[in-house]
């Protein structure tokens, strides 16, 4: 019993420059798997491929910065509030705004396009 999803083969021949604009064009999208590639751009006829790493930055900053809180709260329950890791927290999430900010106004800039 065949319990593939995809059980149709589809089989296109193509020449070596044809090949190495494919796969040129598969590294631009950052795609390895050249049947999801095929697939894709059979269907739809394009692929949109987003750099997320600024949002990985941001999820990293948000970490440390939720760490550093959950510290300074543990810190404050058992000795009190020191007025320098108030303003290093103060600091540390002014980065962070300062970054949303920044990758909104760029996925802004995508959508207006």
């Amino acid at each position: 019993m065949n319990r593939r999803r995809r059980d149709v083969h589809l089989h296109v021949m193509v020449t070596a420059d044809e090949l190495a604009q494919i796969r040129e064009r598969m590294d631009e999208a950052g795609i390895q798997n050249a049947g999801a590639y095929m697939r894709k751009m059979a269907l739809n006829g394009y692929i949109l491929h987003i750099d997320l790493a600024p949002v990985r930055e941001l999820v990293s900053l948000q970490r440390r910065c939720s760490n550093n809180l959950n510290q300074v709260a543990i810190h404050a329950n058992t000795y009190g509030v020191y007025p320098d890791e108030i303003a290093g927290l103060q600091r540390d999430y002014g980065e962070l705004w300062g970054r949303v900010s920044a990758v909104l106004e760029q996925l802004a800039a995508i959508v207006e396009k």
